[in-house]
């Protein structure tokens, strides 16, 4: 069928179609930003889910639902090795430079941005002469103590958006690369936001470790936030992922072709998005059948393996990809550690140093105490595929 007309969006964040089985995250998220911009207590969220299952395109949903209830919003994606206050700086400045050009919060604002030119100073955050003309404010956000200056900064923006009408809302991907530190001041700060009733809400998004990092950095973060679990589609949702945008287009699936691809993706987003947008360029059309699934299947492996897989396991060293290789030659996981440490014939505190790094790298997760598995949905199966 049409190239031109292929319905389908696989690629990293590219959101799908159809956002099927979502509509809960959504609403939940619509309703915390409704009740911030009135400066009712508004919840806060972590998005939890392996690689693949669409947490960035959700935010990107969350982010457009924001806007339309009134949030200045600012998204952030969280690197490895950077630190939050070069991160957040910029997003800071840029919300408090627009309520600034509101009569009824320019002073709280101003006041504000002398604040960020304190915290600039104190960790040294290059402002390129762009904040002249503006004052630092002695004992605002200069302590050096980002649990002490993030919630300052946090509530000069909360108090100026409540005075304007709106409301902030700050969204961050890849939550898991944040140091303990700076996660422990974000949650502090969101803390205090709530606790004043300002309007300020946090979505985060990350792997499913976040959950326990947020609450080793506070105890209260399993209070503070909800915790939406970002998983597989279950069968009804992956079918009208994948048929609703072929009908749309003026074509159609077979029923056989449909239940497929339903079955052997798993339900996996990323999986359907690629799959999905093979046999469509497969199909001679106008209906795609159960033999272009199968002929587009290969293609669709290979795509996966050379992309969405191999950029994950580039990033180890051979010591790590050995490890890796271990933990899927056991089968599917979760893995038990004694398990992996058995079959590399090592004792499991050798292998701690190569655990933490893999971890630490975002390819695997602790799922309980002595066990371990992969965040990429699938991937032990592309790891014995490369025998």
């Amino acid at each position: 069928m049409d190239p031109y007309r292929n319905p389908f969006a696989p690629g990293a964040g590219s959101r799908p179609p159809e956002l099927a089985g979502r509509d809960d995250i959504l609403s939940e998220a619509r309703i915390a930003c409704g009740r911030a911009v009135r400066s009712r207590n508004a919840r806060s969220m972590m998005l939890l889910g392996l690689r693949g299952t669409g947490k960035t395109v959700l935010l990107s949903e969350i982010a457009k639902i924001a806007d339309s209830e009134g949030l200045i919003v600012s998204k952030i994606e969280a690197p490895e090795g950077e630190n939050l206050p070069r991160l957040i700086y910029p997003e800071m400045k840029k919300v408090l430079r627009s309520l600034s050009g509101t009569e009824a919060a320019k002073h709280i604002a101003n006041r504000g941005l002398r604040g960020l030119r304190n915290f600039a100073a104190i960790f040294k955050i290059e402002i390129a002469g762009i904040e002249v003309g503006v004052e630092p404010e002695p004992g605002l956000a200069d302590s050096g103590d980002l649990q002490h200056d993030i919630p300052a900064l946090f509530e000069m923006i909360g108090k100026a958006a409540q005075a304007a009408g709106r409301g902030w809302i700050l969204l961050i991907d890849e939550v898991q690369y944040l140091s303990e530190k700076d996660l422990s001041a974000l949650i502090v700060a969101i803390h205090r936001m709530s606790q004043d009733g300002l309007p300020v809400v946090m979505i985060g998004a990350g792997l499913p470790q976040v959950a326990r990092l947020a609450g080793e950095a506070k105890s209260y973060a399993e209070r503070l936030f909800q915790y939406p679990e970002v998983d597989a589609l279950d069968p009804a949702a992956a079918a009208i992922a994948i048929e609703n945008p072929i009908k749309e287009e003026g074509a159609k699936i077979a029923p056989g072709a449909l239940d497929t691809i339903v079955a052997k993706t798993q339900g996996y987003p990323f999986f359907i998005q690629e799959w999905a947008s093979a046999a469509w360029n497969t199909a001679e059309g106008p209906e795609i059948s159960v033999a272009d699934v199968d002929i587009s299947y290969a293609a669709t492996i290979s795509s996966l393996d050379q992309g969405f897989f191999r950029v994950r396991i580039d990033r180890l060293t051979k010591a790590e990809v050995q490890f890796v290789k271990a933990m899927s030659d056991l089968g599917d996981g979760p893995y038990a550690m004694a398990d992996i440490a058995t079959s590399m014939d090592r004792t499991q505190k050798s292998l701690g140093p190569t655990r933490a790094k893999v971890i630490s790298k975002g390819m695997i997760y602790s799922t309980d105490h002595g066990y371990l598995d992969f965040t990429v949905p699938l991937f032990a199966d592309f790891m014995r595929r490369q025998r």
